[in-house]
């Protein structure tokens, strides 16, 4: 009784489906039609239909845009995950008379001389080889995290002799140490290079790109794991990739509101500790999870970025200047030399010379004044200084200026 009871109170359902036209209408119930005979119910249902199909649009429209979120992945590092720079030296052979010049390069003789004595070659003392296929190098990799023994990785071979181009040559095995002293690969295979370089009798030469320096893909086998704390560990540090008060509180707040309060905590402005299983399958999984999780990242510094090398001007879209005006003006001088003859007097005993005649001038372009107004943006400022056709040098002088008059509200980075 109390199960019907409840049906008959419940209030009726409005039905909606969608017409051709694309008409928000209300389906026919039964015995109900669409003709003549559904009456003013019909309309009534017609009308309660558009309105709410106008009403589902309007909410759709005013919803506000979601905000940009990132992988807490893409914006951290776990502690202690991390890649290992290896250094080795060997030698390249099979050279088309591009090797090292021994007199010049001695250690390439003494590097092939021990390695003939490995293989019970002896070379005696009075006889220097003059090698003209071979070249000493610097071998380079980088030992990924979790890397295990027998897994390949690239390596980079670059000259530190004379040689002009080590193109076609063979990397002869060599051991690759890290900075324990420890061998963890060993490296060999033929050298891939991406520039060349050609020369004549008559001392002639065209170079294309870099051919002293090349790669080997997969050139080394891993020989020794790395040793890791990661398997042993009850809690994992997120080290972020830019380090943010703001950033960090949204991480540990994002991951305590998905696992649980006390499952993470901020240690720093650049680390957050999070909890994880004993078990090296769930913290595998468990890791996995909380690095898909999104968090918005807290808005970047105020900063302008001056490559004084290049001139190139970067600056963030936060990046605020006070009320200034700004004199921009130009002094060119320009020296010219044009040397002359001096000729003496017939019969005078003197000799023809050459005097030198300089010719030095100066002169200041005229000056453009732009005001700035206070908490300008960021594009007020870029197109004050289009308009008076300033130069990236002289973009940099300006941005130097304002922030040692105290009107630029960001930080300058000059690399």
């Amino acid at each position: 009784m109390n199960i019907h009871a409840a049906e008959m109170t419940r209030p009726p359902v409005l039905h909606v489906v969608t017409t051709p036209l694309g008409t928000l209408a209300p389906s026919p119930r039964r015995g109900e039609g669409w003709g003549e005979g559904a009456g003013w119910r019909g309309a009534v249902r017609r009308a309660l239909g558009s309105a709410l199909g106008v009403f589902a649009l309007a909410v759709l429209l005013a919803a506000p845009a979601p905000a940009r979120a990132d992988r807490i992945g893409d914006l951290t590092s776990i502690g202690g995950v991390r890649t290992n720079q290896l250094i080795g030296y060997g030698l390249v052979v099979g050279l088309d008379g591009s090797g090292d010049q021994t007199t010049q390069a001695p250690f390439t003789t003494q590097s092939l001389e021990n390695m003939l004595e490995q293989f019970g070659v002896n070379v005696p003392a009075n006889v220097r080889p003059q090698l003209k296929n071979a070249a000493a190098v610097t071998i380079t990799a980088e030992l990924p995290p979790f890397a295990k023994p027998g897994q390949a990785i690239d390596v980079t071979v670059a000259s530190i002799g004379n040689a002009k181009s080590i193109r076609g040559g063979e990397l002869l095995m060599a051991p690759l140490r890290g900075a324990d002293g420890n061998v963890y690969a060993i490296a060999q295979g033929s050298v891939i290079v991406g520039g060349i370089s050609a020369s004549g009798k008559s001392g002639s030469s065209v170079q294309k790109n870099i051919s002293a320096s090349g790669r080997i893909p997969n050139g080394a086998t891993v020989e020794r794991a790395v040793p890791s704390a990661f398997a042993g560990a009850d809690e994992l540090h997120l080290n972020l990739n830019t380090p943010d008060f703001t950033t960090a509180s949204r991480i540990v707040g994002a991951i305590n509101r998905t696992y649980g309060t006390g499952t993470a905590h901020a240690v720093d402005g650049g680390t957050v500790a999070v909890r994880v299983p004993q078990d090296p399958t769930q913290k595998v999984a468990w890791l996995g999870a909380i690095q898909s999780i999104d968090v918005a990242p807290g808005a970047p510094p105020a900063r302008v970025v001056v490559n004084s090398r290049t001139g190139t001007v970067v600056i963030g879209s936060d990046v605020r200047v006070s009320a200034a005006a700004v004199a921009q003006g130009a002094i060119q001088v320009t020296i010219g030399e044009q040397p002359l003859v001096s000729q003496p007097a017939p019969f005078s005993g003197g000799r023809t010379a050459v005097v030198p005649s300089s010719n030095v001038q100066v002169s200041e372009g005229g000056g453009h004044m732009f005001k700035f107004g206070p908490g300008v943006s960021l594009d007020t400022i870029v197109r004050a200084v289009n308009q008076v056709g300033a130069s990236p040098s002289d973009l940099v002088s300006i941005l130097q200026a304002l922030k040692r008059a105290g009107a630029l509200h960001a930080e300058l980075v000059v690399i």
